[in-house]
């Protein structure tokens, strides 16, 4: 069963912010799909098995922005 997870990221600006992150959360096993919005500040993922918010935590840091758990 696919679940959503929500995360609020800081540092976003643009469409190359969004793209940078996508493609480092991407790299989790488990992740199905990513909505990334600089406008908001957000990032949605589905999962089809169980990823630890470290995990996305530290894609999107590696990125070179910061996020939290909404």
């Amino acid at each position: 069963m696919a679940t959503t997870t929500e995360y609020q990221v800081t540092g976003m600006t643009c469409g190359h912010c969004e793209g940078a992150i996508r493609d480092e959360v991407a790299q989790i096993d488990g992740v199905t799909d990513i909505e990334v919005s600089a406008q908001t500040g957000r990032l949605s993922i589905t999962i089809e098995q169980p990823v630890a918010d470290a995990a996305v935590i530290a894609a999107v840091d590696e990125a070179g922005y910061t996020a939290v758990r909404s």
